[in-house]
């Protein structure tokens, strides 16, 4: 059996609980694991004023993949200035570790606004409106001027759009929807159509359409079913991913993955949740997403089988009508139970 080397960063809140259930699910469905934790968000910038020194991004780099919880001050704090962990931590991750996918599956729970929806967003992970584009003329005057571009390089979405077709060729409806504002945006809008439309040819199995993301989100509303594989840019895929988590049955139960498809370093993996410091340490944190964000690094890794076995897990707890009061821990038990 392989052993593979994760990089754990519980970071803040309810982030080292959810990660600590996700590894215990990962060990009861017999994948081992070489796990080395690292203390970094916003408790360590508060204490030592690092975000992510460079002789921790090194070791980073060496392992096979990183199981994030959750990173950010309490609500309110003024002890870490907006961005900082954003850029400095997350983003600087995704840009350094080439992890240009982010992919988020959506499969609806019971009592949710769309109990039976299942599809996938690949969202572009390190261009767009985040690629830091930008800049401040004549700040503090009453004729100060901010801008804020949106980078778009063909390698960056054709790379993205090619790993979106090859997903959908693996999933039962073969369909791929671009989300994008190409009337309105019709530079960044017209690349991303043409790459499509480009890609789309070269993969007759796998039928494609277009959405405005405006329509996207009263779509997901009103008929998610619609939906097998969506792709887009970076700003859309995480404004739409958030309703997405929302009407499946809240960002409890979301998962995600940020991929690097080439493999040239590692993939971080992290539920969509915040840092809930408002129930941190009190077992109130659902572990669900962590969970099921360990199980998609477990089929990134190569544990396929292993990977299914917790995915049906998490589904048949959650199909079990469990008892609202179960704490984290009794959470991740259940579910190690059923493996």
């Amino acid at each position: 059996m392989s052993t593979h080397a994760v990089g754990l960063i519980g970071g803040d809140g309810i982030g080292p609980e959810v990660v600590a259930e996700a590894v215990k699910v990962i060990e009861a469905a017999g994948v081992s694991l070489d796990t080395t934790s690292y203390d970094l968000g916003a408790e360590r910038f508060i204490r030592t004023g690092e975000v992510l020194p460079q002789s921790v991004l090194d070791e980073l780099r060496s392992l096979d993949a990183i199981l994030l919880g959750a990173v950010g001050p309490p609500v309110g704090s003024t002890d870490v200035p907006s961005g900082t962990l954003e850029r400095g931590l997350l983003l600087r991750l995704r840009f350094e570790l080439d992890l240009y996918v982010n992919l988020r599956p959506f499969s609806g729970v019971p009592g949710a606004p769309a109990p039976d929806c299942d599809f996938v967003v690949v969202r572009e992970n390190t261009e767009g409106t985040y690629a830091g584009e930008g800049g401040l003329l004549r700040r503090g005057t009453p004729f100060e001027v901010a801008t804020q571009g949106s980078v778009n390089t063909r390698h960056g979405v054709e790379r993205c759009v090619r790993f979106a077709f090859g997903l959908a060729a693996a999933r039962p409806r073969h369909h791929v929807t671009l989300v994008h504002k190409t009337n309105v945006l019709n530079f960044s809008g017209d690349l991303w159509q043409r790459v499509v439309d480009e890609v789309a040819a070269s993969n007759p199995e796998v039928s494609s359409d277009y959405n405005h993301v405006d329509a996207t989100c009263i779509y997901l509303v009103e008929d998610p079913g619609r939906y097998d594989v969506i792709v887009t840019d970076n700003l859309f895929g995480d404004i739409i991913t958030d309703l997405a988590g929302a009407i499946a049955g809240g960002i409890g139960y979301a998962a995600s993955a940020n991929l690097n498809p080439d493999r040239t370093g590692p993939s971080l993996f992290e539920p969509v949740h915040g840092a809930a410091h408002d129930i941190a340490g009190t077992g109130k944190a659902n572990p669900a997403a962590a969970i099921r964000s360990a199980a998609l690094m477990l089929d990134f890794l190569g544990e396929s089988v292993a990977a299914d076995k917790v995915f049906r897990a998490v589904a048949d707890f959650i199909v079990s009508d469990p008892d609202p009061s179960l704490s984290t821990r009794a959470i991740g038990d259940a579910v190690a139970e059923r493996l």
